[in-house]
C-alpha cells in the first residue's frame, strides 16, 4: 500500500472495467484529454476496499467516448478486475494549466453571483457538452443550468471561492430544473 497525503492526490477518474485480457484498463476520465494522465507519469489507484497503489503510466488512449489507459505490472485480466470501480488519482503538482484554464475540481463549490452581487448558489455539478461545459448552480432545491461561456462568466476566482456571472434574458425562468 502506497503512503500518500491525502491532500495532495486529486480525483481525475474511475476505473469502469478491465479490457481485453493483458491488464488494460477502461477508464472514465474527469478530465479533458488523457495529457492528465501521461503528464503525472504515474497514477493512484483506490480500490473500493480504500487501498491506494501507484502504477506508472504506460499510455492512455481515447476509446469510445472513455480511455484506455495501461499501466506498468498490471498485465493481466485478473489484476485489472481487482481494480473494478477504483479510483483514479495524481499527484496536484504534476498537473499543468494554460492561462484561463482550469480544472473541475477547482470550479466544484464556487460561489456563484450575478454581477449585479445577488447570490444564486454554488456549482454543484459541471456537463460536458461538444460546445461548452454547463454549471449546475444550486442553492437549496433549485438548480439553474449556467453556459460556460465568455459572454455569462465574466469573472473566475478561484482563490477566493467566486464566480460571477452576468443574467442573461431567459437564463433564470427557462433553465431552472
Amino acid at each position: 500500500m502506497t503512503q500518500v497525503s491525502p491532500g495532495s492526490l486529486l480525483l481525475v477518474g474511475k476505473v469502469m472495467r478491465p479490457h481485453g485480457l493483458e491488464g488494460v484498463l477502461r477508464i472514465s476520465s474527469y478530465a479533458d484529454s488523457e495529457r492528465s494522465f501521461l503528464d503525472s507519469g504515474s497514477v493512484f489507484l483506490r480500490s473500493v476496499c480504500g487501498e491506494i497503489r501507484e502504477y506508472p503510466v504506460k499510455a492512455v488512449r481515447p476509446h469510445k467516448k472513455n480511455f484506455l489507459m495501461e499501466l506498468e505490472g498490471l498485465t493481466s485480466i485478473d489484476q485489472a478486475e481487482e481494480y473494478r470501480g477504483a479510483e483514479i488519482l495524481i499527484r496536484r503538482d504534476t498537473l499543468v494549466r494554460e492561462e484561463d484554464e482550469y480544472f473541475w475540481f477547482e470550479l466544484l463549490g464556487l460561489k456563484v453571483y450575478l454581477d449585479t452581487g445577488e447570490y444564486l448558489g454554488t456549482i454543484s455539478q459541471i456537463i460536458p457538452t461538444a460546445s461548452n461545459d454547463i454549471y449546475v448552480v444550486k442553492k437549496g432545491s433549485r438548480e439553474i443550468l449556467v453556459p460556460a461561456t465568455y459572454e455569462i462568466v465574466h469573472e473566475l476566482d478561484p482563490e477566493n471561492g467566486r464566480m460571477i456571472i452576468s443574467k442573461m434574458e431567459g437564463l433564470f425562468d427557462l433553465n431552472e430544473v
